[in-house]
């Protein structure tokens, strides 16, 4: 028997193991292939949601669904804690000492909040990139009345890309409607010397910014929060006093990923076309874990999944895989709280940012509703 093994349960795991299981029913059903999919947790967290719980629009609970909902009958599922990848030997070892060999292995295990590698973070910053951080932020936001509120990036790469773009100018927006923006001051920090990585996200996030008195802090990188005295220290030799802190935390790969010799850093060094290991056969990486040179966002995954399952499904066959991965990224902004906008590129393209309108604000809107139709790997 073919033993597939996927390791992570959030949007690239769960898409991947939908579509193994839809190409290559055959192959299970004859008793040939097993698909087995690892998850160190038995919800699976759609974590754009938890964007609108600091404003009441959503909750926690709306993030998440059970692995079991959502993933295809023909689809064994594990919980379990993965500790080794021994690629050598194409075995996982788990927490409880258990071993399960592969014969093809896909890493999905995302990226890692590291708020604890820059001091003072963890104690004086907020954030809205786990489900804790987003209650918190919901709670400080309901009282906060006056005062300077900070949105600081303070480390690259991160998770959904433009979400920190998306929180300020919906902060805006809502304190707006609430009749407190004159009241308080609104700042937004990055570390390079634009608003954004991508140059016409950048471009047009300034022109915003400047429209609503939001003021840009470019090249602004965060190495320590004083607490006390309610101040961001940067190695530039800046300070930045706040009332309210909202920061994102630096992103970290995974020990697993660098133990197995995959990655140096955490990121599995693939292939940014076929998603293979450069560093070990018979091994992909997809999702945030993966490093390839585009945005860590649920499209990237998404699609990445897709292209994977095509070149299992081939080697499976006895086939050529042929199927390869162009970097395609698809993004919602909102850009208050009821408009966004849309866009998408691919590998070296920048991305065309459309006027924002309601339209497009509702259709994200309805794509997180639908989203755990995607999961399923039904749309």
């Amino acid at each position: 028997m073919h033993r597939v093994a996927i390791v992570g349960g959030g949007t690239g795991g769960t898409v991947l193991a939908n579509r193994l299981a839809s190409e290559l029913r055959a192959e299970i059903e004859a008793g040939e292939l097993e698909i087995r999919l690892i998850s160190d947790t038995p919800d699976h967290v759609y974590k754009p949601m938890f964007l609108y719980v600091p404003f009441g629009k959503k909750t926690v609970d709306d993030a998440k669904r059970p692995l079991t909902e959502l993933v295809d009958r023909r689809v064994n599922i594990s919980i379990g804690e993965v500790v080794d990848v021994d690629t050598d030997r194409k075995n996982l070892s788990f927490a409880d000492s258990s071993v399960l060999p592969y014969d093809q292995i896909v890493l999905a295990t995302g990226a890692n909040l590291e708020s604890g590698s820059v001091p003072g973070l963890r104690e004086g910053g907020n954030h809205f990139y786990g489900p804790e951080g987003a209650e918190q932020l919901r709670d400080e936001l309901a009282e906060f009345t006056e005062g300077h509120l900070v949105l600081s990036v303070v480390g690259v790469p991160h998770m959904c890309p433009a979400a920190p773009v998306e929180f300020v100018l919906m902060v805006d927006d809502w304190l707006r409607q609430r009749g407190l923006r004159e009241d308080i001051e609104l700042t937004y920090t990055y570390p390079i010397n634009r608003a954004h990585g991508l140059e016409s996200i950048a471009e047009w996030a300034s022109d915003l910014f400047e429209q609503r008195d939001i003021t840009l802090e470019a090249f602004f990188n965060v190495e320590m929060v004083d607490t006390d005295e309610e101040v961001l220290e940067t190695v530039e030799g800046k300070e930045l006093p706040y009332d309210l802190l909202v920061a994102i935390p630096p992103h970290a790969g995974s020990d697993l990923v660098t133990d197995a010799g995959l990655g140096e850093d955490g990121w599995v060094d693939v292939d940014r076309h076929t998603l293979e290991a450069t560093n070990a056969e018979d091994v992909y990486a997809i999702g945030d874990i993966a490093d390839v040179p585009t945005s860590k966002a649920g499209s990237v995954a998404h699609y990445e999944a897709g292209v994977v399952a095509d070149r299992i499904a081939s080697r499976i066959r006895g086939a050529v895989p042929t199927a390869t991965y162009d970097g395609k990224t698809v993004c919602f902004l909102e850009a208050g709280m009821d408009e966004a906008t849309f866009i998408e590129f691919e590998y070296g393209e920048e991305p065309y940012v459309r006027e924002p309108s309601k339209p497009l604000h509702w259709a994200k809107l309805g794509y997180n509703e639908s989203y755990w139709l995607t999961a399923r790997g039904l749309v």
